[in-house]
């Protein structure tokens, strides 16, 4: 549609809103007397870690057009109109030859230019140590030297980008200081640093951390460990995944209560499985399994590979663990991502046409909910599984609801 309006209550401000749009724009954005009591817009899902979708591995080599259009369609449905197209762990000249090939694909499609925010490198640069270095091989891992950073920017060109590496490594602070003067954004993680080398490594430029409490051993000393390290640390936004498996509920809870909800960013870390019934596939050289339960796991092994959560499904899971309404949740998962890589995600006049819009029942269950693409100039209905139960449990802490969006 090349203009339109909706009436409807904004998720931030709880205000009855009318947002006018026009040729991809939002034209109007202002006070509205007659919004539904039971619809709702909120900006759409920006998922920092997308590893594969739907069934599509983007660790693959030979990863076509259609597969990435695939993917990115089902990113659609489940809420997430931008997300950053994640590279993992790798020889060298294999992760950048990835990273060519699916810039060129990216090239070709309108589509794909709009939905591939920017570039998430999660390896190689990680620590080898069992347990933190997760379903990352360590054989193929390497330190961050200057010419690989310049190598990053020079292949991602001006886009946004997300750097996960271990400050420990050698060189590694340095590589901080580089990578940040060239604009790229460095999370830490899959790492097993000294209290004072996190904090050597955000004075570097480091601002965020990488899904915490995951890429780390099950078993921590009880003392010292990268958990406390971490929610001790000031400086650094956190990732989390809210799928209810990688995080306990009273690790998240107590995650919010310490950095409050402006420093949590959520992301899927999806890998293939997400959005594709259980099964097993491949996450580059690893075959992987998922059963009814969502758990990705290596067959036989207990550690997780990845999720296969749905961008929509991790705000309501998010909501009930954290005993709050869903517009809340939807805030870390929108707006807290987009200002940690300097990207609008705002509703307002001059900004892109590109939101949700949600219906819910009296209980604040969402019942039907659909996306505008400013891109496409089209509806998309999304795909609302296990996105029933709108009120949280009784037994979960409130939390405050967001003032501002």
């Amino acid at each position: 549609m090349n203009e339109g309006k909706v009436n409807a209550w904004h998720y931030a401000t709880r205000q009855p809103t009318r947002v006018r749009w026009r040729d991809g724009r939002i034209t109007h954005f202002e006070f509205s007397p007659a919004a539904p009591e039971n619809v709702w817009i909120a900006p759409a899902l920006l998922d920092l870690q997308v590893n594969g979708f739907g069934g599509v591995d983007f660790q693959q080599d030979g990863l076509t057009l259609e597969q990435l259009l695939t993917a990115t369609r089902q990113l659609h449905a489940a809420g997430c109109a931008r997300f950053f197209l994640t590279i993992t762990t790798d020889a060298w000249p294999k992760l950048t030859g990835r990273l060519k090939a699916i810039a060129l694909l990216r090239a070709q499609s309108p589509v794909l230019q709009s939905a591939i925010a920017g570039w998430h490198i999660e390896g190689p640069f990680l620590s080898p140590e069992p347990g933190f270095c997760g379903a990352h091989d360590p054989a193929v891992m390497c330190d961050p030297t200057p010419e690989r950073i310049a190598e990053l920017r020079e292949l991602t060109a001006g886009d946004p980008v997300l750097l996960t590496l271990a400050p420990e490594r050698p060189g590694a602070l340095d590589a901080i200081a580089q990578a940040t003067r060239s604009g790229i954004k460095v999370s830490l993680g899959h790492c097993n640093p000294s209290a004072d080398v996190l904090t050597l490594a955000v004075h570097a430029g480091a601002v965020s951390f990488t899904h915490l409490a995951n890429g780390c051993p099950q078993q921590l000393d009880r003392h010292d460990n990268i958990l406390w390290r971490v929610l001790e640390t000031c400086g650094l936004q956190v990732g989390i995944i809210p799928d209810t498996i990688h995080v306990s509920p009273p690790l998240f809870r107590i995650m919010h209560r310490q950095l409050g909800n402006s420093r949590i960013w959520y992301t899927s870390d999806a890998v293939a499985p997400a959005g594709a019934p259980p099964g097993r596939f491949r996450l580059g050289r690893l075959e992987v399994e998922v059963g009814p339960d969502q758990v990705v796991r290596q067959p036989g092994r207990t550690n997780f590979a990845g999720s296969a959560l749905r961008p929509i499904e991790g705000v309501l899971r998010a909501a009930q663990m954290l005993g709050c309404p869903w517009q809340s949740a939807w805030h870390s998962f929108a707006a807290v991502p987009s200002a940690l890589m300097g990207l609008e995600s705002a509703l307002a006049v001059g900004k892109d046409a590109t939101f949700c819009v949600l219906e819910t029942s009296p209980d604040g269950t969402i019942t039907h909910a659909t996306m505008h693409l400013k891109g496409e100039g089209q509806d998309i209905t999304l795909d609302t599984r296990g996105c029933a139960a709108g009120v949280p449990p009784a037994a979960a802490p409130a939390m405050p609801t967001i003032t501002s969006g």
